[in-house]
């Protein structure tokens, strides 16, 4: 990987202002707004998917925060401390860090009655992983024996199932990988390895309608553009269970309305504070507002499918338009320092043990204005003349950052047309916009670890052909 394949400016923590508990693992009622009480049904703000609903093929924040109350893994994260702990698994064994016996506990159903059993596991894995089936997330099997002949890189499929993955009884299977791999039990809480029932394949397009999972919540409705209503499953068999009666996810196209809606009492719980309303938050919510440390980065991401950029010259201009970034001033400034300056391609939240080195992208990540502009003028300048960066208006405030990163590479090229912000209305559009290359330009790509672990910062987004990998970067070396 390269320094400055992209540029990263912010990473790691997180505004989120809560009024209510929306799903098991909190403590406490949370306070004010409809969803107070056991019993009541929480409102959040929320964004349409890109895709429907399948787990393999959900790889962006929206779907995933659905996935993750609609569905339970063998594997759970502890939202306090990362650690990934036993949910559906008795028990994950290995002798040799590459043959894994998996036993489930017993007891496990999907909320249409169906038991969870080991089949249930395989065969996602293997619907998940085959290239007929297209789904984003198949390279998170790339580990499993047999993945090369159901996804082969090139030409058709040879096999149509996995062969390192064995039913051995209701409550057992086996997973031999093509490498040791020690920490493969750690990355099972993504919600690409959740079980799926048989109605997934019995009837494909209406579970899609309605999925039907085996988490705490089940979907009631959807309307797109709209909401999607989730509500407690009473019958959930696990220890996690709702807080409440359910959750009712309102999509927003603007951050400061869902904003305003919270402060007034229309909305219990929002995600995503403007960064407008960082310096009243406080004011606003009292102790209802969380400020937390969370495994997620901001980045700017280049497209290596158009030449222009993928030179050696283009090179050189995205380290100095990385050098043209104020970071320091942009988290400060715009966010209020609840952003941290990145120095590294993953999150603070790791730690040194977990693989966090802070520093590591070195000068490039450096504000410096002579030495940014030499760096682009050596590298023939801006391809096409004018930088172009790309972001969803709906959440995130990326205007506010974009036409501060716009506005300092604009200072160090002394042109205030070098760089410009390009708005594209949803989410939803500008995935869609990003997923089949249709941008000239850079786009604003943000990351949420799947699980805590520093691979997972790294392979999705620059193995050559990963799922992430939007913009085609690839490094033979």
């Amino acid at each position: 990987m390269r320094g400055a394949t992209q540029v990263r400016w912010a990473a790691c923590a997180v505004a989120v202002a809560l009024a209510a508990t929306a799903c098991g693992g909190g403590d406490g009622d949370g306070g004010g707004g409809s969803g107070s009480g056991a019993d009541g049904i929480v409102s959040s703000s929320w964004g349409d998917p890109q895709n429907p609903l399948e787990p393999a093929n959900t790889n962006e924040v929206q779907g995933g925060k659905v996935l993750d109350m609609v569905f339970r893994g063998l594997i759970r994260y502890d939202p306090k401390t990362g650690e990934a702990k036993n949910m559906i698994a008795e028990s994950i064994d290995s002798t040799d860090s590459q043959n894994f016996t998996i036993k489930l506990k017993d007891g496990w159903t999907f909320s249409n009655g169906e038991k969870v059993t080991a089949k249930s596991f395989v065969d996602a894995w293997n619907y998940g992983a085959a290239l007929k089936n297209n789904q984003k997330n198949a390279y998170f099997f790339q580990y499993i024996e047999g993945y090369d002949k159901v996804h082969p890189e090139s030409g058709s499929a040879s096999a149509e199932t996995m062969s390192g993955l064995k039913v051995v009884d209701d409550l057992t299977f086996t997973a031999k990988l093509t490498q040791k791999f020690s920490l493969w039990p750690d990355t099972l809480g993504y919600s690409a390895f959740v079980p799926l029932p048989k109605a997934f394949y019995d009837d494909h397009d209406a579970w899609l309608s309605k999925p039907v999972g085996n988490g705490p919540y089940t979907i009631e409705s959807y309307a797109k553009g709209s909401s999607m209503n989730l509500r407690k499953w009473d019958d959930y068999p696990g220890d996690d269970k709702a807080k409440n009666g359910g959750v009712d996810l309102k999509v927003f196209t603007d951050n400061n309305t869902a904003y305003t809606d919270l402060t007034s009492g229309n909305l219990d719980l929002v995600d995503d504070v403007p960064a407008s309303q960082l310096r009243n938050v406080e004011a606003d919510l009292g102790d209802r507002y969380i400020n937390t440390p969370a495994g997620i980065i901001q980045t700017l991401a280049f497209p290596f499918y158009d030449p222009e950029w993928d030179t050696d010259d283009a090179r050189k201009v995205r380290q100095g338009l990385s050098m043209a970034i104020n970071r320091p001033q942009i988290t400060d400034q715009i966010f209020q320092k609840t952003r941290t300056p990145a120095s590294d391609w993953t999150s603070p939240v790791l730690g040194d043990d977990g693989g966090f080195k802070e520093g590591l992208c070195g000068k490039e990540c450096t504000y410096d204005k002579a030495a940014a502009k030499k760096l682009i003028d050596e590298g023939g300048g801006i391809p096409g003349g004018q930088l172009k960066i790309s972001y969803n208006a709906d959440t995130g405030s990326h205007k506010e950052w974009v036409d501060a990163v716009c506005n300092s590479i604009n200072n160090v090229m002394g042109n205030n047309k070098a760089c410009v912000g390009g708005p594209v209305g949803t989410f939803a559009d500008f995935r869609a916009q990003v997923s089949t290359q249709k941008l000239t330009g850079a786009w604003r790509a943000g990351w949420q670890m799947d699980y805590p672990l520093i691979q997972n910062f790294l392979q999705p987004l620059y193995y050559t052909n990963a799922p992430s990998n939007d913009g085609k970067w690839s490094n033979q070396e």
